[in-house]
């Protein structure tokens, strides 16, 4: 019977483990996992620890790991089919029916599996032989160790043609064409290629094997050695896709890097096989690499199933740059809560390797440990991919952006996104006003002798008598800037909330920011006023607003106009978070309505008191008599 992968992937996924071993072994909440003493060892502290999210338990003391099936057939002695079969009863699941297509193409898998066997095994010793001579200096140059050489099983495939068919000649032709280890020649004058002998597809290279998830070899990497004596050939060759090697679906190193990340709680993705065996020699295990390929949807969720944020560590090249915004466009679509990416940028023209042997591991645990989260990396990519001097080219700019949040389907996370690079996009295209330099009181004195405060410059003077004559959007408005030309103490007192609104009302931010200039150069001691050569417009009606009629007190009149100001700033604060409410209302539309409703009720109370504000106390009372 031969049960397909996808069908033991949905019975793993219905199965909760922690119930199943549950059963027989105590276990203890920890977090997201269980933990519990091994069964398969003695210990008296635990360090057995089950994951049902990611599906499997894990011993840190004896290494001792699986899932559901191969818990029940290590630990309670059961066989394959009888262990699936008591898991598919209590998930509900049919037991697929004998297949005989399907065992034969079982069988067939298992003897390909020989074949890359064989092959390994030969590569192996043709290495240690006089033939991997060359191969031996290129391990020693790249420092790799005696043992990082045989954990990860390097071996050489001479220059020779036939030389592996020699070496596998129990193995039948079709079979070691099919496995990837030979080329059939397609002659165009003959259908079937006759006439024309196939030929080694390694030849003069370094040899690596790729493995599955079980350890078992399923296909080859070869290096050239030699690219002066053939300069046409590829640097790297990998196996093509075959039965047993697909490599869209499969991560170089996974089989160890996995356990490693287990127990540093990260997964490293680099660019090729050669860097993460680099890593792994300078003692950082958790390093898997894609084959060939842009990082995949299949791998991303590979490397999802180890840690929820990944860290890709990319070359300093342009290349790799563009390789790890191929990854974040692949994942964008798939993010879900908890689950990202992070990213390292390496300095410019150096692999892992390089940086290894050129500034040591600790160079790289630090760059490892500052990685940039997939939002960041995301926006200064876009930054730095086009110029940004015109409008245009900044439009642009939010375009991208825009288009990749569009591709996140998981409708908080794209809202979040969304927010989060319009503010920045915002804030670079939009940036707030420099800060002003205040100069300190009595600068204005020359030989002892205070001197006159200077006028408002033209452009200033022309912003303040704009604002004054109606630029203002109201009589309200226009009114407190005219208070504030009347009692110019008030206006640094209220700095931070007259700069909070120049930013963002447009209408009165010129107006605002003449006052501020204006406040700078008096000598605020000796009550001084500001000068327009001109003159003052006429002031709003005077009767409205107790601060500008000249029969108020002057402490009073400069209390109801910090009132004012504070109203004043208070109104487009409340609009700016209705406008938030409203953009919430596509995912959160209950929320959303709540809030909007309670703004507008604050905003129209706001409203009411601005109409009210001011008026002399003798009309008030005259109109509550009337």
């Amino acid at each position: 019977m031969a049960l397909s992968p996808q069908w033991l992937d949905e019975l793993r996924m219905r199965t909760t483990l922690s119930a199943v071993i549950g059963r027989t072994l105590r276990l203890t909440k920890a977090g997201r996992e269980f933990k519990a003493c091994c069964p398969f060892h003695n210990e008296k502290t635990p360090s057995f620890y089950v994951n049902d999210e990611k599906g499997f338990y894990h011993c840190f003391g004896c290494e001792a790991h699986g899932d559901a099936i191969r818990w029940l057939t290590d630990q309670r002695g059961m066989p394959f089919m009888d262990a699936v079969k008591e898991l598919a009863a209590e998930a509900g699941m049919e037991v697929p029916a004998p297949d005989p297509r399907a065992a034969q193409r079982a069988e067939k898998r298992a003897s390909l599996h020989d074949v890359t066997a064989a092959a390994q095994e030969w590569f192996e010793g043709n290495l240690r032989g006089a033939e991997g001579a060359q191969a031996r200096q290129y391990l020693g140059r790249r420092g790799f160790s005696d043992a990082t050489i045989r954990e990860f099983g390097f071996g050489y495939a001479p220059e020779d043609r036939q030389a592996l068919k020699r070496a596998l000649s129990r193995f039948e032709e079709p079979m070691l064409i099919e496995a990837g280890m030979r080329i059939r020649i397609e002659d165009p004058g003959s259908r079937s290629g006759a006439g024309k002998e196939p030929y080694d597809r390694f030849r003069g290279r370094l040899m690596l094997p790729i493995h599955d998830t079980r350890g078992r070899v399923i296909a080859f990497g070869g290096r050239i050695l030699d690219s002066e004596a053939n300069p046409k050939a590829p640097k790297y060759l990998n196996s093509p896709d075959t039965p047993l090697f697909d490599k869209g679906r499969t991560l170089y190193n996974l089989h160890r890097a996995a356990p490693a990340s287990r127990q540093s709680g990260r997964m490293i993705v680099v660019e090729g096989y050669m860097d993460a065996i680099a890593l792994a020699n300078a003692g950082i295990g958790e390093a898997v690499a894609p084959l060939g390929t842009a990082l995949t949807e299949n791998q991303i969720e590979l490397l999802w199933r180890q840690v929820e944020r990944p860290i890709l560590c990319f070359d300093g090249d342009n290349a790799g740059q563009r390789a790890a915004m191929r990854a974040i466009s692949r994942a964008l679509p798939m993010l879900r809560p908890g689950h990202s990416l992070s990213i390292v940028r390496l300095p410019a023209g150096l692999d892992p390797d390089d940086l290894l042997r050129e500034q040591g591991v600790g160079a790289l645990e630090d760059l490892l440990a500052r990685a940039a989260s997939l939002l960041d990396t995301l926006w200064e990519f876009e930054k730095a991919s086009a110029p940004l001097d015109s409008p245009e080219e900044k439009a642009g700019l939010k375009a991208r952006l825009l288009d990749h949040v569009d591709s996140i389907q998981h409708p908080d996370i794209r809202a979040l996104y969304k927010r989060e690079l319009l503010e920045r996009f915002s804030a670079f295209a939009f940036p707030p006003r420099p800060p002003r330099k205040f100069r300190p009181r009595g600068e204005w004195k020359k030989g002892g002798i205070r001197q006159p405060a200077p006028t408002l410059s033209p452009d200033a003077r022309d912003s303040l008598t704009r604002a004054m004559k109606g630029g203002a959007r109201d009589a309200f408005t226009r009114a407190v800037i005219a208070g504030l030309v009347k009692f110019p103490d008030q206006i640094l007192r209220h700095e931070e909330a007259l700069s909070d609104l120049a930013r963002r009302d447009q209408n009165v931010g010129p107006a605002l920011d003449s006052l501020l200039e204006a406040a700078e150069t008096l000598d605020l001691s000796a009550q001084s006023t500001i000068s327009l050569e001109r003159g003052l417009p006429a002031p709003p009606e005077k009767a409205h607003f107790a601060f500008l009629d000249e029969g108020t007190d002057p402490g009073d009149a400069r209390e109801d106009l910090a009132e004012a100001v504070s109203l004043l700033v208070e109104r487009p604060a409340l609009e700016s978070a209705l406008a938030e409410a409203t953009a919430r209302f596509e995912r959160d539309p209950e929320g959303s309505i709540a809030e909007q409703a309670r703004l507008r009720e604050r905003l129209l109370a706001l409203n009411e008191r601005l109409k009210r504000f001011g008026r002399r106390k003798a009309a008030a009372d005259g109109e509550s008599d009337a």
